[in-house]
């Protein structure tokens, strides 16, 4: 009996085994390939994820894995018309959110970042393993879930149990279908062309472009809708995302003719892998339905923009995690469980109105409005770069959620700040003994004061709640505006201010109230 069955270990399955292994839950991961598949996606790391590889204990071997040489920078940036325009600005500089996450973005490959995932798995004794495995149906009861597993390439068949499912399964999720959850979508009648091809003759053309990995091309003929260029290393290893006719095959298409056209000029090239996804956005109506829950693509799937999917899937696992230890350990209470959809299923719907589809829709516009004709194009081009805050205004919250309180409510949209405030991720500080508040924090949660608990330590101690407490320094409680903050075990501000009634604040964060 496991207290935890994942059914698909990618990226987000695993980081969810991880989490909850480390936490001490006897966790089984079910994926269907042996290996990483060889298709880069899931690029852009940000610092909030990086973070997660850190409470992992695996943040190191991530950056060691980091493809991309250190120096040759990992921003991006977009062109109008090909990427040998002269018309082009920065995109997504997430180095303008650097000082409040305490650590630095990454970029690599999915099947580099699920290789460090997959090393530190295989470390906990805690997460059995079943690579080649695949699930083919499950039930479930109050007392817990059974989930059949069958051999992608054998006969093999078994039954695992545990207290609970959690769907990592990707968009085509068979946890999500057959547990009943269903899932708004919004398609956009557009197919796309994922090309992997080898070119130095392109990186070499880019060179005009220093510090940058990945570049987006807006055409006017394509209404809005991205041509995007990503290097897998910086040399002969490229993607490519187009938009191409509904009824494209691999053999009724000239995919070499596309690339030249949105690079530019002709340059040498050899194609390694064509594949297609429709573009559309989908999210989960509800993240749970009884025991069961779904995570990453399995609750929300969009196109690449942005890199948006793999980091809140990252944030699904770290959000659902210590919940379902919480619970499974007996100091979480009944509302805990239920947060998990209350608060991740308003970010991603935010995210993908807010965010995703609202570029198709203001690129287009722009588009269908100016040409490089105009005389005050260059100027307007320009003004689209300091206009695009998108990377400060991206900070995910749980305002007003069951456990937070308050008003507001859920969403991708919010505002950096070091502020310490309810619902938001805690920015870094110093403590008073000179380590940095995130090599501090641990498991549970935290208390961070200037003098004194102010009754936690007591309140956490009745509750049977994983406590520990911290001196902030002068500087950090000037930064987060507040002499005391309570922080969860995410890493989210639950609570911060001079004075409360210290068990009432707890047991609302843990779902008791």
């Amino acid at each position: 009996m496991y207290d935890v069955v994942i059914n698909g270990g990618g990226p987000v399955g695993t980081g969810l085994a991880i989490d909850l292994g480390q936490r001490g839950l006897h966790v089984a991961l079910v994926e269907r390939y042996r290996e990483p598949q060889p298709v880069p996606k899931g690029q852009n790391l940000t610092q909030r994820t990086v973070e997660h590889f850190r409470a992992w204990g695996c943040e190191d071997e991530l950056l060691v894995a980091h493809p991309i040489p250190e120096g040759s920078g990992i921003g991006g940036m977009t062109c109008y018309g090909s990427l040998l325009t002269d018309h082009h600005y920065d995109w997504l500089n997430r180095a303008r959110v650097a000082d409040y996450y305490a650590c630095a973005n990454a970029r690599l490959p999915q099947y580099a970042t699920e290789a460090v995932l997959r090393a530190r798995a295989s470390k906990i004794d805690k997460i059995d393993i079943f690579y080649g495995w695949q699930g083919e149906a499950f039930t479930q009861d109050a007392d817990g879930i059974s989930l059949e597993i069958a051999q992608r390439h054998g006969d093999g068949r078994q039954t695992l149990k545990g207290a609970y499912l959690i769907g990592c399964d990707g968009s085509k999720s068979l946890v999500r279908q057959n547990s009943g959850i269903c899932e708004t979508l919004s398609e956009h009648n557009k197919l796309m062309a994922l090309l992997v091809f080898k070119s130095e003759a392109l990186d070499d053309l880019l060179k005009r472009y220093p510090g940058k990995a990945f570049y987006n091309v807006l055409h006017p003929d394509f209404e809005g809708y991205w041509q995007f260029f990503g290097r897998v290393d910086h040399g002969l290893s490229w993607f490519f995302h187009a938009p191409v006719p509904l009824g494209t095959t691999k053999g009724n298409f000239d995919f070499g003719a596309m690339l030249t056209r949105a690079v530019g000029t002709d340059f040498a090239f050899e194609i390694d892998y064509i594949g297609f996804w429709d573009l559309r956005v989908a999210v989960a109506d509800t993240y749970q339905k009884g025991r069961v829950f779904v995570a990453g693509d399995a609750a929300h799937s969009h196109p690449p923009y942005g890199g948006y999917g793999i980091n809140l899937g990252f944030e699904d696992a770290r959000n659902l995690g210590w919940k379902i230890a919480a619970t499974q350990q007996g100091w979480g209470g009944p509302d805990l469980l239920r947060s998990y959809s209350d608060e991740r299923q308003p970010v991603f719907a935010t995210a993908a109105k807010e965010f995703i589809e609202k570029f198709i829709e203001e690129d287009r516009k722009f588009l269908a409005t100016h040409t490089p004709d105009d005389p005050d194009f260059a100027k307007l081009w320009q003004g689209r770069s300091q206009d695009g805050d998108e990377v400060l205004a991206f900070e995910p919250n749980y305002e007003g959620s069951g456990i937070i309180g308050g008003p507001g409510q859920p969403s991708a949209r919010g505002n950096h700040q070091f502020t310490a405030r309810a619902g938001h991720h805690l920015a870094p500080a110093p403590l008073a003994d000179g380590r940095g508040v995130f090599d501090a924090l641990g498991a549970g949660f935290s208390l961070l004061v200037v003098d004194g608990d102010i009754g936690f330590a007591q309140a956490a101690k009745s509750m049977g709640v994983p406590l520990e407490i911290f001196t902030m320094s002068a500087q950090a409680a000037k930064s987060y505006g507040s002499p005391a903050v309570l922080v969860r075990p995410d890493h989210y501000v639950a609570w911060a201010g001079h004075n409360c009634e210290a068990k009432e604040t707890l047991s609302q964060a843990v779902g008791r109230t």
